[in-house]
């Protein structure tokens, strides 16, 4: 049974594995990234079920564009249809979405379909979803370190007024809290430049099951591992 007072309150998901799922199927990398899609859906349904309150997914990073351009392409049609086929029910179970990451190069209509999306569920308030495009921690530090010092030049802050708490609210997950158990499937033991500050204190949980493998009794089993967990964030 699972602690409904011991639930993560933010999940990140790095999604791993579609293409070998493909290969080991028989099937081109593009019908792994298709699979991974669909269960993109599932998991934001059970996340909503356990009471999780926000899910972050990695959908791509500032790394993937060094993939083959036809790769790339699909994948970003694959997402543009994502967002055309759910929105209108995630706005309907009052779910928010957002996008992190550099939007500035990703396809004019899927950004289009994002502002709009983003725009539909603004007030919603149950669980928020949240896609990471184009997304590079690094870059994402780097980012908020530019707008930090241009507040100084204008004279919004001054250098001792930097703290944590003050950073924070220059990265791309401002007023997001930060993740408590990130989840990599495909056995993969690394995080790949994904919300470095962020999973300062986080548990993280590393499955063998390929992305498109990974159902709703595996994210609550992943629930159940991290409440088996005694967070201590440098205590005793």
């Amino acid at each position: 049974m699972l602690d409904k007072n011991n639930t993560p309150g933010h999940v990140a998901i790095i999604m791993d594995g579609n293409g070998r799922w493909a290969k080991e199927h028989g099937l081109n990398r593009t019908a792994g990234h298709r699979e991974g899609v669909k269960r993109v859906k599932e998991i934001v349904k059970a996340a909503a079920g356990l009471g999780i309150k926000v899910i972050t997914f990695f959908a791509f990073s500032a790394e993937n564009w060094s993939r083959p351009k036809r790769e790339i392409d699909i994948l970003m049609r694959y997402l543009e249809n994502f967002l055309g086929r759910e929105i209108k029910d995630m706005h309907k179970n009052n779910i928010q979405f957002r996008v992190i990451g550099r939007g500035d190069r990703l396809p004019e209509r899927l950004q289009k379909k994002i502002k709009a999306a983003e725009q539909k569920t603004r007030n919603n308030t149950g669980l928020t979803v949240v896609l990471a495009l184009n997304y590079g921690a690094r870059q994402e530090i780097v980012e908020a370190a530019k707008r930090f010092a241009e507040s100084v030049l204008r004279k919004d802050n001054e250098v001792r007024d930097l703290d944590i708490n003050l950073f924070s609210g220059y990265l791309y997950t401002a007023r997001l809290a930060d993740p408590d158990l990130l989840i990599r499937t495909s056995g993969e033991m690394r995080i790949s430049n994904f919300l470095l500050w962020q999973l300062s204190y986080a548990e993280l949980y590393f499955p063998k099951k390929f992305w498109p493998d990974f159902k709703a009794e595996d994210l609550k089993e992943a629930v159940r591992e991290y409440q088996s967990r005694e967070r201590r964030f440098g205590a005793l």
